[in-house]
Parts: C-alpha cells; structure tokens; sequence
C-alpha cells in the first residue's frame, strides 16, 4: 500500500474512532439502566483509546474530526430503535476493518506494532463483548414484534388481493382488511401470551401486547391505501409497497441485532411469501367471486 494511502487511512481510522468515542459517550449519559450505561462507558473509552493510538500515527499538526452525520443521526436511531441495536450497527463495519488493519501491519513503525496488535484484538473480541453485555426489553420481545408484523403483512396482503379478485371496491377491500387484522391481533396476541407462560424470563402480557400491537399496526398501514385510492390496482400496489417496506426494516433490524443472520435471504424469502400468498388469494377471491356472481362495484 502506497504511504500516502495509508496517511490517508490513518486519518480516517482517527475519524471513525473519535466519532464512535463521542457517540458511546452521548448514548451512555442518555442511558437509564445501570449495567448498560457502564457497558456504554467503557466503549466510549476504548474508542478513545483506538483514536488516540491513530492520531500518534498522523503529523502533529493533523486534526480529525468526528463524522456530523454519525454524531448527530445516531442518538435518533437509538431513541426508535434501542441501544442494542445501535451499537450493533455501529460496529457493523469492523469485520472490514480487521481485515484492512491485518494487510497494513507491516506498515506500522515498530514501535506501535505491538499497540496496533492490541487494537485489532479489542475490535476483535472484547467490543463484542462489552455489546453483549447491553441488555434491552426491546430486544427481549423482539420475536413477538416481528411475529406480529410478519403474520399481519402476508395474512392481510392476502385479504386485499383475495378482493382485488372478488370486488373492485376498495372500501370494501379496506374495511375487510381492518375487520381480520382487529381479530387476528386478538387470536395472534392471545397465542402469545400462553407461548410466554411457559417461559419464566418472560412477561406473559408484554408478550401478547408487543405480538397484538405490531399486528395491528401493520393492518392499519396495509389498509391505508384502500380508503385513500379510490382505484384496487393502485391501492394494492401501495399497499403491497408498505407491506416490502416494513419487511425490508424489520429484516435489517434482525439481521444487526441477531448478527448471523443473512439480510438479503431473509428479505427475498418473506417477500415472496407476501407475494405468493397475495397470488393464491387473489384466484381464489376471483374463483368465488365467479361463483357467487359477485357484483363488482355495487355494493
């Protein structure tokens, strides 16, 4: 690697190191549980470390800076999304770095190889290990969450294209989809409260709530669509828009946080699931609707 590549890398490890140093720091002064503020403080801590081990690598008069965005978006992401999460997504980039840090190795002066040996151990194994220590109620009940949204999003996509098949009435469309969604979030969250009584580390009535009110959020947002437009193909196509979209996120947040999890083969298997079932439903809403002579758009 040419010197002035690798300046240039020295600079920037120095910015990402700061940034994570200010951002640790930020998040712990914001954190309430005793355990994970202090998991939150040492992190802090190392990164200050990792940073001032850089900088002694750049000349005297080189002045990183933190990355604005990073600092500013980061305490956002973890208001919505929780600590654990945030951190997780925050060391997503170190598998690289290691792999960057073992290739310059033998362009670090003799004298920081030995420190540089320890860095690379730190973004090894002991950041993950001080991430593992940050415990979250979020992250506890998070299988109920996604249950929740993934049940409402293939069962109520396929309500909607079942009468895309029969009607061309949206309200009717809608009104179908808000009348199933309001009772499988009743059936959904009651299964959930009596799979969770059978696990002692967990609240049977959080469990049922966090299942149900996902479950039911997500009916809401997939049947929005059929009481704005006024057209079914319009309506179904935003809706099943919202419908990728929600699973687009709440994939990307399994995979951060369950880290051996593969983000795209997660994400192409529940959307062909929401699409094959909307497909399956929407012959067979045609198919009755054939046989019943339905009366499309006369209701």
């Amino acid at each position: 690697m040419k010197p002035s590549h690798v300046k240039e890398l020295y600079l920037e490890q120095a910015r990402i190191e700061l940034t994570e140093h200010i951002v640790y720091a930020a998040l712990a002064r914001r954190e309430k549980h005793v355990e994970n503020k202090k998991a939150l403080e040492r992190l802090s801590a190392q990164e200050k470390s990792h940073y001032e081990f850089w900088k002694t690598l750049l000349p005297q008069d080189a002045d990183p800076k933190p990355h604005p965005f990073t600092v500013f978006i980061t305490p956002l992401l973890r208001t919505v999304f929780g600590a654990t999460f945030t951190t997780k997504l925050l060391e997503r980039h170190e598998a690289n770095a290691i792999i960057t840090y073992q290739k310059i190795l033998e362009n670090i002066p003799a004298t920081h190889k030995e420190r540089f040996k320890q860095v690379i151990e730190d973004e090894k194994n002991h950041e993950l290990a001080l991430i593992a220590e940050i415990k979250e109620k979020r992250v506890a009940y998070l299988g109920f969450i996604v249950l929740g949204l993934a049940d409402a999003i293939v069962e109520i996509t396929g309500v909607h294209a079942g009468f895309l098949g029969v009607t061309g009435t949206t309200l009717i469309a809608g009104v179908a989809g808000i009348i199933v969604g309001f009772a499988a979030a009743i059936s959904m969250g009651s299964a959930s409260y009596l799979q969770a009584k059978q696990d002692s580390e967990k609240s049977a009535a959080l469990s049922a709530v966090a299942t149900g009110a996902s479950y039911l959020f997500s009916v809401i947002l997939l049947a929005l669509p059929y009481f704005l437009i006024r057209s079914m193909i319009p309506a179904f196509i935003l809706s099943t828009t919202i419908g990728i979209v929600l699973i687009a996120i709440f994939t990307f947040y399994g995979t951060v946080v369950f880290d051996n999890r593969k983000f795209f083969r997660e994400f192409v298997e529940a959307v062909g699931l929401m699409l094959g079932t909307a497909v399956a439903t929407f012959g067979w809403g045609y198919v009755v609707g054939q046989i019943f002579h339905v009366n499309t758009g006369n209701f």
